[in-house]
């Protein structure tokens, strides 16, 4: 009498952080990770970027690709239903990729992931990657900190919870997924949220669209200001939106805002800086 046929070793999920597109900014760990898999489950957002741009470079990946992408206001596939075939991938013996962009402790669901496959059995193994809250203001010629101007910033999605962000202007506010509640934010940014207490209407604003692509653009305004300036100019999501005094040292900011912050912005030297119109 035989025994039954073992069943395919148990395979393993590697979530990596695509970074904000860019696939020079995707880390050499995340890499080698895409170059042992068998899938790839992938995001829209970053992720299919640094894929075709790996593609672009010479760079041959043998896994399959599995789009899950996202975009705003809807998910092409929902979250349980990620989670679910990360697992089933797993349990056919597969070495699975999640690439998620940014990184995927950031707004990325990630620890819901990870989570979800070790509570099946599956081992799981997180590689950082480049969040676009840092690198697409960088872009920008915005830090976040700067002695004398900012020694601390905040991130958030620009939903529920701005009206619980403290800090003045020396404290930079980068929200993600913000475009379509705009108005909204900067209204209680300029204000406060107990209407006394806020950043004030002057305070220097920019939005980065499409950090690191194509159609990379900044728009550089006020608290008072931005709203409208982004209905003029058709500003569209995927969009970085800073807020604080160091938006004032970007190249892109106008000579008025700079005098009235009192900073000397900083000259454009990179070239990803120069190609991104204002």
């Amino acid at each position: 009498m035989t025994g039954a046929a073992a069943g395919p070793a148990l395979g393993s999920v590697t979530l990596v952080g695509a970074g904000p597109g860019d696939p020079g900014l995707l880390t050499l760990r995340g890499l080698r990770a895409l170059e042992r898999a068998d899938v790839i489950v992938a995001d829209r957002l970053g992720a299919r970027a640094v894929l075709d741009g790996l593609a672009a470079d010479g760079v041959q990946l043998r896994a399959e690709v599995v789009d899950v992408g996202k975009t705003p206001g809807h998910h092409a596939v929902p979250q349980d239903a990620i989670n679910a075939l990360l697992v089933q991938l797993a349990r056919e013996g597969r070495h699975v990729v999640r690439l998620k962009g940014g990184d995927p402790y950031v707004f990325g669901r990630g620890l819901e992931e990870l989570a979800h496959c070790r509570a099946h059995g599956v081992d799981v193994e997180v590689v950082s990657g480049v969040t676009s809250a840092v690198s697409v203001p960088a872009v920008a010629g915005i830090p976040l900190t700067h002695r004398g101007i900012a020694t601390a910033f905040t991130v958030v999605t620009a939903h529920d919870q701005i009206p619980g962000i403290g800090g003045g202007r020396d404290h930079t506010v980068v929200l993600l997924m913000g475009v379509g509640t705009l108005a909204h934010a900067a209204h209680v940014l300029a204000a406060g949220a107990d209407g006394r207490s806020g950043r004030g209407a002057d305070c220097p604003v920019a939005i980065v669209e499409d950090g690191y692509g194509p159609g990379q653009r900044v728009t550089i305004g006020t608290l008072a200001t931005i709203a409208h300036q982004a209905a003029a100019r058709g500003v569209r999501s995927p969009a970085v939106v800073v807020v604080g005094d160091v938006v004032a040292l970007s190249p892109y900011a106008p000579d008025s805002l700079t005098a009235a912050q009192s900073v000397s912005p900083l000259q454009p030297a990179d070239p990803l800086l120069r190609k991104a119109p204002a």
